[in-house]
């Protein structure tokens, strides 16, 4: 998927992962900063200089939840950020480990029914369409 603007220049991303098992959806909650302490997202991060999203959105999952994943196929559009950044949803499968909050309050994992009622951060809000269809789609074996 293309961004709207249409430039050819690479803009600086921020990955979000959406680990989903067994029709439950992984969010982590933030501590920081204060307007947003508290409230629930999708795990993820910057995207370092020299780094594929994919490549960038392993090692933070391994810094910020202890796992190993494979990066699939985006989800939804882009989220633009401040300084020109922008923010991009990934569906990700966990390879090895049980994710645990190393730099989050608290990991917990939601069903469809729960996502909707959760107090998401605002950006990723955008993505809640098909976050639920996800969820649906890869639902309880």
């Amino acid at each position: 998927m293309q961004t709207s603007s249409g430039d050819s220049a690479v803009r600086p991303e921020v990955a979000a992962a959406a680990i989903v098992e067994g029709g439950r959806l992984l969010l982590a909650q933030r501590l920081s900063p204060p307007e947003l302490a508290g409230r629930w997202e999708l795990p993820g991060g910057k995207i370092e200089p020299g780094e594929t999203p994919a490549e960038g959105l392993r090692r933070e999952l391994r810094e910020e939840l202890g796992v190993e994943t494979a990066v699939g196929e985006r989800i939804g559009g882009d989220v633009p950020l401040p300084n020109g950044m922008v923010l991009r949803a990934y569906v990700v499968e966990l390879k090895a480990g049980a994710p645990v909050a190393l730099e989050h309050a608290a990991v917990r994992w939601v069903d469809a029914a729960a996502l909707d009622g959760i107090d998401l951060v605002p950006n990723d809000r955008a993505w809640l369409p098909q976050l639920l269809d996800l969820l649906r789609r890869r639902g309880p074996s």
